[in-house]
């Protein structure tokens, strides 16, 4: 076969596909001709009763939220701070350079889950200048919601917390202008802070709404500036309600939500289709600390109750207690080993507390608080803790099998637990926070924390929060760091770390065993030493 007799048969073979083609086209629309035509000549079909379409007027949930977002959005402040690091690029023990000190595994510990971590607010770390020591100026952004004209305005404690400069701006500000605000009162508990601007004018207030209203599927907005950007409204629904984000963190139950909640949201609001606040945004849950369609709200609810008394004279919540610690996970092996069914089983009474003085024993299981009942730790410490120090409240409790009552003293929790909150506990009215001689809070590892931290169970505590300036920031100790022992003196629990520290003396010698945060069993643990000063 020759070149030309191959190029026709090729030519004939591309008509036939070609044609195939457009017949199989032609017949489709042939084909659905008949059809038509079928449809319209049945002979005897009336179509007189047939109703027409409508399409409905343009009133779309779009404009509903375009209506709530002008509305909020003059409310809704961007707030910006500086804070001093010393010795950013210190290095310790035994890591490398390129370790990663703001955390290590996919499921960072609940330090990076909120947007205060280490590493502050929409990645903006930014240094702007420094000392001859080194030290930097961190930037860092935030959100606020402003709920007095005289110009208070309700955000994350992690957004303003450590803060030498805090500066607001308003939507409505030309480019540049900022406001100086100060710091009213912080709330370690629930994360909360309020923050004042002085202004010489009224400024535009968001309304509060009642977050207890909301059922899980409503429509939510989220307002704030995510990554910087401000003025960014996003929207979702209600997931949950009544999340427990962190185990054992008491007095924050978040509403969760799908609303896109980035760095740089904390601080904002959550705002019902009646244009109400119904919750401060504060926390992802995110294997990137990026949006994974997983945010957490703190209620309204929450919010004003702590508003309220940070506002107060003695710019501080109280709470009461009295003076026992429970089990925070549920655990039904408990009810089952002590046989008191439903109730909280008292794992531990502080000495002299409340609790004690009124006969509380470890083992007891408390059922109800003045004839109401109570089923879990949450509802109890909810209850409790509402109470004024120096109130009464009657508790029921079962004992080896026998219901019995008792009648129960409230007291201030800040100072019944002075030394795992590291507050004031001298007794006196300040309100000025009492710091430690490391300048550390510490807490006893749960244990699932123990388990995602790659620690054995019912060893060490993990560094809450450290002091500016303080021994414990000179030897290099970072919020997230498992102390496993002070000078060969194992140290289990915040008591273990109170009777450590508390036997030791200015000029002594103090070296902490230390597992670092974000490692392993695997990586080892280092010594962080130093002199007491």
């Amino acid at each position: 076969m020759d070149s030309r007799e191959t190029w026709e048969r090729l030519k004939t073979r591309r008509w036939a596909y070609s044609f195939s083609i457009v017949t199989t086209l032609a017949l489709g629309i042939l084909i659905g001709t008949v059809v038509s035509y079928g449809v319209k000549g049945k002979e005897g079909q009336k179509s007189s009763d047939a109703t027409p379409l409508t399409v409905p007027a343009p009133q779309q949930l779009s404009s509903a939220f375009s209506q709530i977002a002008k509305q909020l959005g003059p409310s809704v402040v961007n707030i910006n701070t500086e804070s001093t690091i010393k010795n950013p690029h210190r290095r310790r023990g035994g890591q490398s350079p390129d370790d990663d000190d703001n955390g290590g595994s996919g499921m960072d510990d609940f330090f990076n889950r909120f947007f205060g971590g280490p590493g502050g607010q929409g990645g903006q770390n930014n240094p702007f200048g420094g000392g001859g020591d080194g030290a930097i100026r961190e930037r860092s952004l935030g959100s606020g919601v402003i709920v007095d004209p005289k110009g208070y305005i309700v955000t994350n404690r992690h957004v303003v917390e450590k803060a030498d400069r805090i500066r607001v701006r308003l939507q409505d500000d030309p480019p540049g202008v900022q406001h100086d605000a100060k710091v009213i009162g912080e709330d370690q508990e629930t994360d909360l802070a309020v923050i004042k601007i002085d202004m010489d004018r009224a400024v535009p207030v968001a309304k509060l709404g009642n977050s207890d209203s909301m059922e899980v599927g409503d429509w939510v907005l989220a307002i704030g500036s995510p990554f910087g950007q401000v003025g960014t409204v996003t929207a979702g629904i209600v997931s949950a309600k009544g999340r427990d984000i962190v185990p054992g963190r008491q007095f924050q139950t978040f509403i969760q939500t799908d609303a896109a909640i980035n760095p740089g949201n904390s601080g904002g609001p959550l705002v019902n289709m009646n244009g109400e606040v119904i919750g401060i945004n504060t926390a992802i849950l995110s294997e990137t600390n990026a949006y994974a369609g997983v945010g957490f709200s703190l209620p309204s609810n929450t919010v004003a109750q702590v508003y309220n008394q940070l506002i107060g004279p003695e710019h501080r919540v109280a709470r009461g207690s009295i003076g026992i610690m429970f089990d925070s996970v549920e655990n039904p092996a408990i009810a089952r080993v002590y046989g008191n069914g439903s109730g909280v089983t008292i794992s531990s009474v502080v000495a002299g507390s409340p609790a004690d003085q009124a006969g509380l024993k470890v083992g007891d299981t408390i059922t109800t608080v003045d004839g109401k009942k109570v089923t879990k730790g949450a509802e109890l410490v909810a209850d409790i803790a509402s109470r004024k120090p120096g109130a009464k409240v009657q508790l029921g409790f079962v004992r080896n099998g026998k219901q019995q009552e008792t009648s129960v003293t409230i007291a201030d929790r800040a100072k019944l637990f002075a030394a795992r909150l590291n507050e004031d506990d001298s007794g006196n009215d300040e309100s000025t926070p009492k710091q430690s001689k490391f300048g550390i809070t510490v807490r006893k590892l749960t244990p699932e924390m123990a388990e995602r931290l790659d620690v054995a169970a019912g060893k060490g505590v993990i560094v809450q929060d450290v002091k500016p300036g303080s021994f414990a920031e000179d030897v290099n100790l970072n919020r997230g760091d498992v102390i496993l022992e002070i000078n060969k003196q194992s140290v289990n629990s915040e008591e273990d770390f109170a009777r450590v520290e508390s036997s030791l003396k200015s000029g002594q010698d103090v070296v902490f065993l230390v597992r670092p945060r974000g490692s392993s069993r695997q990586d080892g643990t280092i010594f962080l030493p130093g002199t007491l000063p």
